[in-house]
C-alpha cells in the first residue's frame, strides 16, 4: 500500500543512454539484526506501461539481456559510501520497453524495520557524472519501501527520468508489483 501524499515531483528531463542507481546505510549495531535494504527495477512494456512489470531486477539477479544489472550488492550496509549499484543501460534496452520504475525495500526477515529506524539511509540517481537525485530515505520514515526515480522512453530511441519518491509499507515482493503504478 502505498503511503506519502502528492504527486511526484518532475526533474531534469533530458535523454539518457545509461543510469546508475547507489544505495548507503548505515549498519546496524552490533547486537542487532543486520539491516538488508536492496535496489529493485522493474520493467513495462510500451503495450503496457502502468501494467504489470515484464520482469523485476533485484539483488543476485538481472534482466534477460544484460542491460540492468546489480553491480554491488551489500546484507549488512558496511562499507564505505555507497554499498549498493545497479546499472541500467537505457539505450540498449529493446523498444517494446517503455517504462522502468527504480525503488528502495527494507527487507523484513528480522522484524519489522521502516526507513526511520535506520542511519544514514540514502539514495543517489546518476547519468554518468551528473547526479540526478541525491535523496535521505528519512523523508519516507514510515516507509518500508520507496520508489525513487521512473525512466520512460518518449521516442523509439529517447530516454527522459523523473524523479518518483513515494513511500509504501510493503514487503519485497508485495513492492515489486504495486511500484509501477504510482505515477
Amino acid at each position: 500500500m502505498a503511503r506519502g501524499g502528492g504527486e511526484p515531483v518532475s526533474s531534469n528531463s533530458q535523454e539518457l543512454r545509461k543510469a546508475e542507481i547507489r544505495l548507503k546505510w548505515d549498519p546496524s549495531p552490533w547486537d542487532e539484526p543486520s539491516h538488508h535494504l536492496d535496489i529493485i527495477a522493474t520493467t513495462y512494456s510500451a503495450d503496457a506501461p502502468e501494467g504489470p512489470p515484464v520482469y523485476v531486477v533485484h539483488f543476485d539477479s538481472r534482466s534477460p539481456d544484460g542491460t540492468i544489472n546489480m553491480n554491488r550488492h551489500s546484507q549488512t550496509g558496511q562499507g564505505l559510501g555507497y554499498v549498493e549499484e545497479m546499472t541500467l543501460e537505457l539505450d540498449r534496452l529493446a523498444s517494446s520497453f517503455a517504462r522502468v520504475v527504480v525503488g528502495v525495500v527494507i527487507h523484513q526477515n528480522t522484524g519489522p524495520k521502516t526507513f526511520g529506524d535506520l542511519t544514514n539511509a540514502g539514495v543517489l540517481v546518476l547519468d554518468g557524472y551528473q547526479e540526478l537525485l541525491k535523496y535521505d530515505l528519512a523523508g519516507v520514515a514510515g516507509s518500508t519501501a520507496a520508489t525513487v526515480a521512473e525512466f520512460t522512453r518518449d521516442t523509439a530511441t529517447t530516454w527522459t527520468y523523473r524523479e518518483l519518491i513515494r513511500g509504501f509499507d510493503s514487503d519485497p515482493v508485495a513492492f515489486t508489483a504495486e511500484m509501477g503504478g504510482v505515477s
